[in-house]
């Protein structure tokens, strides 16, 4: 049998997201991305439902969103045409599905009041143009670096603007042009209600709200409707079917639709229209993209292998979309949030349920315009008014307050409801670099004398502002005493770094001792060219690693409890909400990785993993034994058998490196040295000790490389031998056979930092060379 194997969807290994994040976007990506050979494919029925749950709820949406902006109905059924189309078909995200989006809807509005609507769709098509020179500059990913708070600010403020004016609508009247002006008509609002749009509002938000809450099993096949169609399609046929007297959608001919037109007015106001346009578009439609990258990771079968968006690619298709939907009198256009995430949990496979969504919103504006003539305005402002509610979440409230980033937060939704959305995201991008330069300046050092040991307290960062302060307080430490600083901060500049070391120095040469602890970050060596005084070169561990580097020696239960000091401070708060899910919910994880105890294996390291992914196994030698012959030992078996059949992992990964010291010692005693522990354990190695003898040289090696050694050739051998040895358990090869597990082989080259994939060990694998891990090098055998 070959001893080839080749993953078949690799990035369940989490090696897509470890090899590949830094050439998505980057210097390191390559011209021409490599790409599978082009063939025309079918449609797939995942697609083709998927393009359907969209559609059905884009239709109200932009139905809604055109009349909160005032634009002629028509334009928000251009604009979803549009987006599923071109967007869809020529976007870096697949998934995403776009069309005019609720952020966009107070820009539009306040743009059709100062310039009028043609000059609007003018002002969309210059905005389009932008991200395309935005996109060729390949600065996607530059738009990322703005902080969240101003970002979730500015869709709060611009959820606020929304629900306050289509307030106004679902209590019979008119909005007004501002949210002042629309608080101060409210009382006078209420005052002369008008009861049928009330009745179809209250209507509307009730099934909007109830639908998703339906109990029982018929609870999750009605779920299976868009909660915002049927909260439409039920006030739609009330008000039909009791004839109540209200405002209803009225969709002119197509032939008076009006198309784009130059704007015209100050050249200062166009050029502000026309980046705020620019701005809102690009940042929602590219964190757009990162949130469907976070709902596909992790899944399973033909969504696994869609890979990460490429966001330059994804603001060429958003500038592309919004130059033809200008172009043709549309909204301005963008990524949805509530139409990705439906079409991601839909089961979409490809870019095809995008654009599907789109020819079908094209069929619906030609041949069902007598029914979308039903449709009470009432019954749309309100969908629009919970949108607007729902973009002021909770969850990002208590995200920037976790981070102390309220201030920014609240500068910029007000911002954005007094000022407007270019004005409120000034302020607050100068709110967030104030807050940052402040807390960088801001260092307080103490120093306090307890027990004859001098502690020097740093909290904060570690700048060279903070170096004269730092100095004069190290100098009140007498010269033969022992001190200890510790380093309550995530950064530190070359000046303090310098400044800390001349200051070891000249303290312990005069006599005292000094210990440094508890940097989380501080300076890396080979950035600045500093080597340890004494001691072997550290790792990137937290909390103890700069002491290291400034020559500290401290025991090993001393590093420990550093350490875990460290995690408590500086992780813990990170990874806290995830535990905790995860304590509710118990583990669910998709992969067994069973590796080597050898130290330098991280796993959640070289497969970019965290909290409940991988169920792991670790061993020395990576060894599967072989059943009835664990000698006492069931550990692994029992760790496999619990793995696919009680947590019912999809993939079992078997990870050998470079220089492992198990290969070594087989090929020193041959037998293993049977007498000892360690000698009955490698005796489950024999078998690929054999292997290796039959094979020769000729067998299992790595592409690309030069021809291996003894032991690297026997640390490859054994990952395709303890493969063989799974098969035979019991639990792997029943899952094997009912096509619900794969198996891989997996190698880390530890000296080069570099994974490496063997080719066609799976089930059902094809032989041949992997492709499609950027980063990777391959692992393969003679045919």
């Amino acid at each position: 049998m070959s001893s080839a194997c080749v993953p078949t969807h690799p990035e369940s290994l989490g090696l897509a997201r470890a090899t590949t994040s830094r050439a998505v976007n980057g210097a390191d990506r390559p011209p021409h991305p490599p790409r599978a050979p082009h063939r025309r494919r079918p449609v797939a029925g995942a697609d083709l439902s998927a393009s359907v749950a969209v559609f059905l709820i884009a239709l109200p949406l932009s139905l809604g969103i055109a009349l909160a902006t005032g634009a002629p109905l028509q334009a928000g059924l251009v604009a979803a045409a549009v987006g599923g189309l071109v967007a869809g078909r020529l976007g870096g995200c697949p998934l995403q599905v776009s069309g005019p989006a609720a952020g966009l809807t107070v820009v539009t509005a306040d743009l059709i009041h100062r310039y009028g609507w043609r000059a609007t769709c003018g002002i969309t098509v210059l905005a389009g143009l932008a991200q395309l020179g935005l996109g060729c500059l390949r600065v996607a990913r530059t738009a990322l670096a703005v902080s969240p708070a101003v970002v979730h600010g500015m869709l709060a403020g611009i959820g606020i603007t929304i629900a306050v004016a289509q307030l106004h609508i679902v209590l019979g009247g008119t909005p007004q042009s501002s949210v002042l002006a629309n608080v101060r008509a409210l009382p006078a609002q209420l005052a002369h209600l008008h009861p049928a749009a009330v009745t179809m509002s209250a209507l509307t938000l009730a099934l909007l709200l109830g639908w998703p809450r339906i109990p029982g099993r018929a609870g999750r096949l009605l779920r299976t409707v868009p909660a915002a169609l049927v909260a439409v399609a039920g006030a739609t046929a009330t008000a039909s079917l009791t004839g109540l007297a209200l405002p209803r959608v009225d969709l002119p001919s197509w032939s008076s639709h009006a198309l784009a037109g130059l704007p015209e007015g100050p050249v200062l106001g166009l050029v502000a229209a026309v980046l705020t346009t620019t701005l809102v578009c690009s940042v929602q439609s590219l964190l757009g993209a990162v949130a469907v990258d976070k709902l596909v990771a992790g899944r399973t079968g033909p969504q696994s292998r869609l890979g990460r968006a490429d966001l330059d690619r994804e603001l060429l298709g958003q500038g592309a979309a919004n130059i033809v939907s200008g172009a043709l009198g549309g909204l301005p256009v963008a990524g949805v949030a509530v139409r990705s995430s439906a079409n991601v949990r839909s089961g979409a496979v490809s870019r095809n349920s995008t654009m599907l969504h789109g020819v079908f919103v094209v069929f619906a504006a030609l041949l069902m315009v007598p029914v979308l003539d039903l449709i009470p305005l009432a019954s749309l402002a309100a969908l629009v008014m919970a949108v607007g509610i729902q973009m002021v979440s909770l969850h990002h409230i208590r995200a920037v307050t976790r981070h102390r980033e309220v201030l920014v937060y609240a500068v910029t939704t007000l911002g954005v409801v007094l000022l407007g959305v270019l004005e409120g995201v000034v302020l607050g991008v100068a709110v967030a670099v104030a807050l940052a330069l402040h807390r960088l300046a801001r260092t307080r050092i103490t120093h306090e004398e307890k027990e004859g040991v001098h502690h020097v307290h740093v909290r904060g960062q570690l700048t060279f502002l903070a170096v004269p302060r730092l100095s004069r307080v190290l100098h009140l430490v007498p010269q033969d005493a022992h001190a200890v600083v510790e380093l309550d901060g995530s950064f530190m500049d070359h000046a303090a770094y310098e400044s800390l070391r001349d200051w070891r120095r000249a303290h312990t040469a005069q006599g005292g001792s000094a210990e440094l602890t508890g940097c989380r970050a501080g300076v890396r060596e080979p950035e600045y060219g500093h080597r340890p005084e004494r001691g072997p070169r550290p790792g990137p561990r937290a909390g103890h690693g700069f002491g290291r580097r400034l020559g500290r020696s401290a025991g090993a239960g001393h590093e420990l409890a550093r350490g875990i000091s460290a995690f408590q401070r500086d992780t813990a708060p990170l990874v806290r909400e995830e535990l905790a899910r995860l304590a509710r919910e118990g583990q669910r994880p998709s992969q067994l990785f069973l590796t080597c105890a050898d130290s330098r294996l991280v796993t959640s390291m070289i497969t970019s993993s965290g909290p409940g992914d991988l169920f792991v196994v670790r061993n020395v030698g990576n060894l599967v034994p072989l059943p009835g012959e664990e000698n006492g030992d069931d550990s692994v078996a029992a760790a496999i058998e619990y793995a696919v059949d009680v947590l019912k992992v999809r993939s079992i990964t078997v990870c050998g490196h470079s220089g492992c010291g198990a290969m070594q010692a087989l090929l020193g005693s041959g037998t293993g040295g049977a007498a000892t522990p360690l000698g009955r354990w490698l005796r489950h190695g024999l078998p690929s000790l054999a292997r290796l003898a039959d094979e020769g040289p000729a067998g299992v090696r790595l592409a690309g490389r030069a021809q291996a050694d003894t032991v690297e050739r026997l640390c490859l051998t054994n990952v395709v031998q303890q493969l063989e040895h799974l098969r035979a358990h019991d639990s792997v090869a029943r899952a094997l056979a009912a096509g619900e597990l794969e198996l891989h082989g997996m190698y880390f080259q530890v000296s080069e930092a570099q994974a490496y994939l063997l080719s066609g060990g799976g089930a059902g694998a094809e032989e041949g060379v992997f492709q499609g891990v950027p980063g990777a090098e391959e692992l393969s055998s003679p045919a």
